[in-house]
């Protein structure tokens, strides 16, 4: 099994890549899920959270109020990396669970869903594979603008808050462009999805962790047979 990260670009349509991937079967790990689920109440960063930001970040029902706590991060770099600190450390957790569960399920690759994979640049020497789901950046400020109900200027800077897709581009192995229709992205999806199932680099992982298995098995018999006789 091998790794591949997908990323793309506020508004570039990277829901609708994953939509397909998972009619397709394929195994996606969502890192935005995952953050969302490791701050529940009562878990070690729900408790963190609270500690170091104080109660008034949270809800009536005790959950963390995710606006307010992204208030204070957007204008405080900080305390963005005190919460990173509190964060990914169990997101990270939390995906090598999954990935270790679809490794056992006999899966060939296995898809992490990472917004900011380019960005922080810490995780795509894990991936063997990386895909960039891309629109031009009229599409893309068209988009976000009927989404959201931004003005112009409002959308241009959320945009221009994030690395350019043109310079993501040139860091991953592989682009989808969805600046077209839905049936386009669709076919880029199945070609791509075809070419990484037919692809025999799973085949190093499942060589190493059965290697490992027999050198593993060899030694308990030596160390067996020593002490029978």
């Amino acid at each position: 099994m091998f790794l591949v990260g997908l990323s793309g670009g506020i508004a570039s349509g990277k829901s609708t890549v994953v939509a397909v991937l998972r009619e397709l079967g394929c195994a996606v790990i969502d890192a935005d899920v995952i953050a969302r689920e490791v701050v529940q109440p009562r878990l070690k960063a729900y408790q963190q959270i609270v500690r170091y930001f104080g109660p008034e970040i949270l809800l009536e029902s005790g959950e963390i109020n995710r606006e307010a706590l992204g208030s204070i991060i957007f204008s405080q770099p900080e305390k963005r990396r005190l919460l990173n600190a509190i964060t990914h450390p169990e997101i990270q957790k939390e995906m090598l669970k999954q990935v270790l569960k679809y490794f056992v399920l006999g899966y060939r690759y296995v898809i992490l869903d990472i917004p900011l994979l380019f960005e922080t640049k810490r995780l795509t020497k894990f991936m063997k594979h990386t895909i960039l789901v891309y629109c031009d950046p009229q599409t893309q400020l068209a988009r976000l603008r009927k989404r959201s109900g931004l003005s112009q200027a409002e959308a241009e800077a959320r945009i221009a808050s994030q690395l350019p897709l043109d310079e993501k581009r040139r860091m991953a192995t592989h682009v989808i462009d969805n600046s077209g229709d839905r049936e386009s992205t669709r076919q880029q999806v199945l070609r791509l999805h075809a070419r990484l199932e037919g692809s025999l680099d799973f085949l190093w992982a499942r060589l190493a962790v059965g290697t490992a298995v027999a050198a593993l098995g060899g030694l308990l018999y030596i160390l067996l047979q020593h002490f029978i006789s």
